[in-house]
């Protein structure tokens, strides 16, 4: 009889799935969210080159108007979690220019564990006319 048991191969598909699916699920939630900070780079990215652009036009834009575009053209971020620094402006070589920084504040949940806060920063320096 312990014979027959061990030459029974019905249910080990079902075992081996029951021990793989775990595993593959944390891996491919892992990936989503991992996609997921790469979008918002990409889409901070969008931004601040779309306020650079705005700040170069003639005639010159307002602060007000560089921040509504930067946080029009913004994608894949909650708005609740990117800041938007205060913009500095100065002149190099004879030439004004205004920095636009942006960070954003994500972490990456994996199912078991979750990676700790980090921030994705950029800025852009545009010269005006």
């Amino acid at each position: 009889m312990i014979g027959q048991l061990r030459r029974n191969r019905r249910g080990s598909a079902a075992a081996e799935f029951a021990l793989t699916i775990p595993i593959a699920l944390v891996i491919i939630l892992g990936v989503v969210q991992i996609g997921a900070a790469f979008w918002a780079n990409a889409g901070m990215q969008n931004g601040l080159g779309e306020a650079a652009r705005v700040a170069t036009l003639w005639p010159r834009r307002s602060d007000a108007d560089i921040r509504a575009r930067l946080t029009d053209s913004t994608f894949g971020v909650e708005p609740a979690r990117l800041t938007i620094a205060p913009f500095a402006t100065g002149t190099a070589g004879g030439q004004q220019y205004i920095d636009i920084n942006v960070s954003y504040q994500t972490s990456i949940n994996f199912i078991l564990f979750e990676v700790p806060a980090f921030t994705i920063s950029h800025s852009r320096r545009a010269f005006r006319p």
